[in-house]
């Protein structure tokens, strides 16, 4: 595959309130005209008093932060972008019900001339689960009924789907994507069995977490049995990875040490590297910066140049 960079695009805020969504669709645009393949927004539905279960970091707004709707959000930033593809890191898809999910995605993939992708994961907070009368201990069955329900109404015109939560049919649902075979999903989770199994059965990519977040290349290393037993190649398949963005003491990038680590992480197997560090708030700066990144990592992986 070929090598691609990912830019997560913070769609929260740490106020209840929000004036408008310009500061995004700026990102946005700003972003694809620096030559960025990849945007990221996140999910959460609502919010309980309790953040002590999330297990990455420390939880950057509080439970009266503002959570901007990520599939709505991609809605908007299809309308002013042209090129770079809109993707969710992750999206809690059993949240949503799976024909609704599937209806809006493929509106999205169409309003966006098949530029979407859903990164999909099983989240870690309980509250939401009950705020929708779902049973948060078959978070993870749900999550694969949804992706399999999709994946039935985006191909079959009638569409009908029998699993442990969720069945109908026979049902129309109109559009379907555009992309050929449906919307990429890339799996979001660290290395378990229900995990791998839902890759390999679903997943165009992986989206590691945890401990892999750090140590991909261990991850990618327990996936290449399964993957092989299944018939698939994993040099297809996304798999990404961080590129942590350098500075010196004069706060420039540093290019070298950005790149540092990036031949080892592609000899590894990962093929799509997604942006971390402090990226300056400066619009004009931003740009600046990020068109550096691409230029460099043109160089360094011998894509062709923006």
């Amino acid at each position: 595959m070929r090598p691609t960079l990912t830019l997560g695009l913070l769609n929260f805020d740490p106020s209840p309130s929000l004036a408008s969504l310009d500061r995004w669709i700026e990102g946005a645009t700003s972003a694809e005209a620096a030559g960025i393949d990849r945007l990221v927004v996140v999910d959460h539905v609502v919010m309980g008093n309790q953040l002590d279960a999330y297990d990455g970091g420390t939880f950057p707004t509080g439970p009266d932060g503002s959570w901007v709707e990520p599939l709505t959000l991609l809605g908007v930033i299809a309308g002013v972008t042209k090129s770079i593809r809109l993707s969710t890191g992750i999206l809690i898809a059993g949240l949503r019900p799976a024909v609704l999910l599937a209806k809006t995605a493929a509106t999205l993939d169409v309003a966006s001339n098949g530029r979407l992708d859903l990164g999909v994961g099983v989240g870690w907070q309980k509250e939401e689960y009950e705020a929708e009368g779902l049973d948060f201990a078959k978070r993870g069955q749900i999550l694969d009924d949804t992706l399999g329900a999709c994946e039935v109404l985006w191909r079959d015109s009638p569409a009908t789907y029998a699993s442990p939560t969720i069945s109908f049919g026979p049902t129309w649902c109109h559009p379907t994507p555009i992309q050929v075979g449906g919307i990429p999903f890339w799996i979001a989770g660290r290395i378990s069995s229900k995990t791998v199994a839902r890759m390999v059965r679903f997943g165009s990519g992986w989206i590691p977490w945890g401990d892999y977040q750090r140590d991909v290349a261990k991850g990618i290393d327990l996936l290449k049995g399964p993957f092989e037993e299944a018939g698939r190649d994993l040099a297809d398949f996304g798999i990404r990875g961080n590129l942590v963005l350098r500075f010196d003491d004069k706060n420039r990038l540093d290019l070298n040490a950005t790149f540092e680590p990036v031949g080892a992480l592609l000899e590894a197997g990962v093929n799509d590297f997604g942006i971390v560090g402090k990226i300056p708030e400066d619009s004009a700066e931003r740009e600046h910066v990020l068109r550096e990144v691409v230029a460099g990592f043109d160089v360094l992986t011998g894509r062709p140049p923006h």
